[in-house]
Parts: structure tokens; C-alpha cells; sequence
């Protein structure tokens, strides 16, 4: 009798975490679909913006500061899959940013165009997941970033993992010992947890700043993904 209910508690538990897990898949799927709408709305509407000023010679247009939970941008990487679009928004709230399913700009760090470091945060698990394949990009790879003042292309080049604590990722000139130091570049610093199902370290990916182009000069890698509904 005994044996038969073990069985019996053994298959019920199995049963549970196998609906947990579905339930958890199929809300990504929920959120993913729902930042992917978002996405294309805000790249429409960014369409329509009249155009801006020139920028200057050889330098891009500067995204100004957006505030806390504000949609500003869309970013875009083919490594992803070719229908990934995710909402940029001002701030890492947990609530009224991250778990939205969008990706968050750390608002002491530059916006896009800027000289120094735009830093952003994002799932890698959960509520959409963003950044659930941020280990998997490769050197080389483009990072593309779309505001209303145009399209910021970034390239990848590397990967480090660092305790919650090294927030020193996120200045101007990443790592470096004097904190106040000034840039002459333009990177872009993609942050999110790790391992995946943890928050023991934080997994950094870096790019550097490749080009910008007006909003109606949209990269011809990303064009298909971008006219897609």
C-alpha cells in the first residue's frame, strides 16, 4: 500500500513540475510575443519622426536621456533568431521594466551615440528572457540599436562573467582603476545573470560602436526583421 502511494506522490510531483514548466515556457512565449509587437509599433512610429539634424562630421546623432520605464528604442540582434525585436526603456526596474519582458538602460550610464558606455540589463530567464542566449554570441556579431534619432550599429567583442558587486563594468571605460576616467569610444555593455536560473554572477557582454545611420536607412541585415509585423 505503502509502495502504490509513494508511486502515486512520485507522479503527482513529476506532474507538477512538468506543468510548471510548460506554464513557464508558454508565458515566455506570452511575453515574447507581446515585446515583439511593442517593438515593431515603437520602430513605426520611430519611421514616421520626422527627420533630425544632420549629425556632425564623422559623429552620430546622441539619443537624449529617457526617463524611468519609458520606451526609447528598439534593439535588434540577428544572433538571436530573425524576428528579434525587444523594447528598450529607460531605468532596470524590476517591475516596471525588466519583468515587462523589455531590456533596461542603467540610467548613469550614456545613451546611444554618446562617448562612453550605453549599458543596458535584461532577462535570461523569465518574463521573456531578452538575453537568454547572451553566451551564445559571437565575435563579430552586430548589436543594432533603433531610436528616433536613427540606427546605431555596434559590433560584439567579448564576453566576461563578474560578481554582482563589479559594477564597474558599467562606467565610461569598463574596468578600468581611476572610475572618473573619460572615453573616446563608444560601447554598448549588455548585462544579465548567470548562470541561467541563478544570480550568483552577472554575465557582461561588450560591443563597440560600429555606425549610425538616419532611421530611414535601415541596415539591410536587419530589414526583413524590421518590416515584419
Amino acid at each position: 500500500m505503502f509502495g502504490v502511494l509513494g508511486e502515486v506522490l512520485i507522479t503527482a510531483g513529476v506532474l507538477v513540475l512538468l506543468f510548471i514548466a510548460w506554464q513557464q515556457w508558454f508565458n515566455d512565449l506570452q511575453v515574447q510575443s507581446g515585446t515583439r509587437d511593442d517593438a515593431t509599433k515603437l520602430s513605426q512610429q520611430f519611421a514616421k519622426t520626422p527627420a533630425k539634424a544632420p549629425a556632425p562630421a564623422g559623429q552620430p546623432v546622441v539619443t537624449p536621456a529617457a526617463a524611468d520605464t519609458q520606451q526609447f528604442g528598439v534593439l535588434y540582434i540577428p544572433r538571436f533568431g530573425a524576428d528579434y525585436k525587444v523594447p528598450l526603456a529607460g531605468g532596470t526596474d524590476t517591475v516596471g521594466t525588466l519583468n515587462k519582458g523589455e531590456v533596461g538602460h542603467y540610467d548613469s550610464t550614456q545613451m546611444p551615440g554618446a562617448l562612453g558606455n550605453f549599458a543596458v540589463a535584461g532577462h535570461r530567464t523569465t518574463h521573456g528572457a531578452p538575453f537568454a542566449n547572451i553566451a551564445q554570441l559571437h565575435v563579430g556579431d552586430h548589436i543594432y540599436v533603433q531610436t528616433a534619432q536613427g540606427w546605431y550599429t555596434y559590433t560584439f567583442r567579448n564576453l566576461e562573467y563578474v560578481k554582482p558587486t563589479q559594477v564597474q563594468v558599467l562606467q565610461q571605460v569598463p574596468d578600468a582603476p581611476d572610475v572618473a576616467a573619460s572615453s573616446t569610444d563608444r560601447l554598448i555593455t549588455m548585462t544579465s545573470c548567470n548562470p541561467k536560473y541563478s544570480a550568483a554572477e552577472r554575465i557582461i557582454a561588450f560591443g563597440v560602436f560600429d555606425s549610425w545611420q538616419p532611421v530611414s536607412q535601415v541596415p539591410t541585415e536587419i530589414a526583413a526583421t524590421v518590416k515584419a509585423g
